[in-house]
């Protein structure tokens, strides 16, 4: 094997290597955001539930 293929082999590994470790960080990235969005949403629900709760509590006073 010659000199020159060794380097772009080298080269190509390298590449490989960056492109796998930026994809951990996105992916790491992405987890957490997905994480805050869970919550986000499961805050969201918990405020509407109450929302509903307190227009269960309007339409039973009214009805009586």
């Amino acid at each position: 094997m010659s000199i020159e293929l060794f380097n772009q082999l080298e080269q190509k590994v390298t590449s490989a290597v960056e492109a796998l470790e930026l994809m951990r960080m996105e992916a790491e990235e992405l987890r957490e955001e997905n994480a805050r969005l869970k919550q986000e949403r499961e805050e969201w629900e918990r405020r509407l539930s109450a929302l509903l709760g307190k227009f269960d509590e309007v339409e039973t006073t009214a009805s009586s």
